[in-house]
């Protein structure tokens, strides 16, 4: 009897040993992935923990709450999404139609936004929108990709004067609403909003704007 009921308990789940460093990029993952299912309030350690494969154990091992694990999340997609920004900006705005500049400096921003829209998603989600132990992160991640997207449009419109009177914190602000709220579409509604509808608004917009430009 005692032999039968031990056969029937299950078995406590070890994880595979593996360095520190590619633990802590596995536990990532899985946040990266359960948070493309589900929004900030509803991220548990434990879920990710099962997408891992892992005990929770394994994973307070690497971060002690969540909190540290959301903040470590936002860290490596604000990096990565930088870098992606920066491998498809176009290299020859200088010398540009200010208005031609924008509009590519736009449509490369939604593409690698629609490359990857639970990373934007993530990182330009607002803070009011998340639980209060990781607002902060959120907030500071924003700032980043603020940062860099100003640089940019500063760029833009100095190149006519026309646009001098522009607000670039302002525009900026615009333009980083807008890629959210199509990233948010593009994961959850990809059948309503595919990739070529959302594109082919953004080219809309700029062509409007061309010929504005055009009659100004």
């Amino acid at each position: 009897m005692s032999t039968s009921r031990s056969t029937e308990r299950p078995r406590r789940r070890y994880a595979a040993r593996m360095p520190a460093e590619q633990r802590r990029a596995q536990l990532l993952d899985a946040a990266f992935t359960v948070l493309g299912r589900v929004e900030w309030h509803e991220l548990s350690m434990e879920a990710v923990a099962q997408e891992a494969g892992v005990g929770k154990p394994v994973l307070y091992t690497v971060f002690k709450t969540r909190a540290d694990l959301v903040e470590a999340l936002l860290e490596r997609e604000r990096d990565l999404a930088l870098e992606q920004v920066a491998d498809t900006l176009p290299v020859d705005l200088i010398g540009a139609d200010p208005v031609v500049a924008a509009s590519a400096t736009v449509e490369a921003f939604v593409a690698v936004a629609l490359e990857n829209p639970t990373r934007w998603r993530l990182i330009l989600a607002g803070p009011g929108s998340a639980p209060d132990e990781y607002r902060d992160a959120i907030r500071s991640s924003r700032a980043g990709i603020f940062d860099q997207a100003e640089a940019l449009v500063r760029i833009g419109l100095a190149i006519d004067s026309r646009w001098a009177s522009m607000d670039s914190a302002l525009l900026t602000n615009s333009l980083l609403t807008i890629a959210e709220m199509l990233g948010r579409l593009a994961v959850s509604e990809p059948d309503t909003y595919p990739r070529e509808r959302i594109e082919g608004f953004v080219q809309a917009i700029v062509q409007l704007l061309m010929s504005q430009s055009a009659e100004a």
